[in-house]
C-alpha cells in the first residue's frame, strides 16, 4: 500500500513562536497562510504543518497523490482503494470517504496508542 507523502501536522499555542523556532532548526515557509494559523514547513524532505486553533492533538497525516514536495504523481493509490484495504484488515474509521466519488478525499483512523492518522488526499 502506498500512502503518498508523510508529514506530521502540530497542534501549536502560538504559531509565530513555532515558525521562528521551526526555522532554526533549519526548516522554511513552504506552504500555508500564517494569517489563516497554519504552515507548511519544509527541511530537505521533512514535512511538519504547524496548525493553532485548528484540532486538539497532533496529527499523523499522509498524502496519497503527491510526492513530498506535493507534486501530483502520476500513478497512485487512491484513498478510497486504502480505505477498501484498511476494512478488509477489520481497521476501524472513525471518517471515511465516499466510495461513490473520485478526486479530493480523506479517512481518518487511530492507531492503538490513540495516535490520529489522516490519509488525506488533494487530487
Amino acid at each position: 500500500m502506498k500512502l503518498g507523502a508523510f508529514s506530521i501536522s502540530l497542534n501549536v499555542k502560538d504559531i509565530n513562536i513555532s515558525k521562528e523556532f521551526y526555522e532554526n532548526l533549519g526548516f522554511e515557509v513552504f506552504a500555508g497562510d500564517i494569517k489563516k494559523n497554519y504552515l507548511i514547513m519544509k527541511n530537505e524532505k521533512t514535512l511538519i504543518g504547524l496548525f493553532q486553533g485548528m484540532f486538539e492533538n497532533n496529527i499523523i497525516t499522509f498524502n496519497p497523490g503527491w510526492d513530498q514536495k506535493a507534486n501530483k504523481l502520476e500513478n497512485f493509490e487512491d484513498v478510497r482503494e486504502i480505505q477498501k484495504h484498511l476494512k478488509t484488515k477489520n481497521i476501524q474509521l472513525q471518517k471515511e470517504a465516499d466510495e461513490n466519488t473520485s478526486g479530493p478525499a480523506s479517512i481518518v483512523l487511530t492507531d492503538p496508542d490513540g495516535n490520529a492518522i489522516l490519509i488525506d488526499q488533494h487530487v
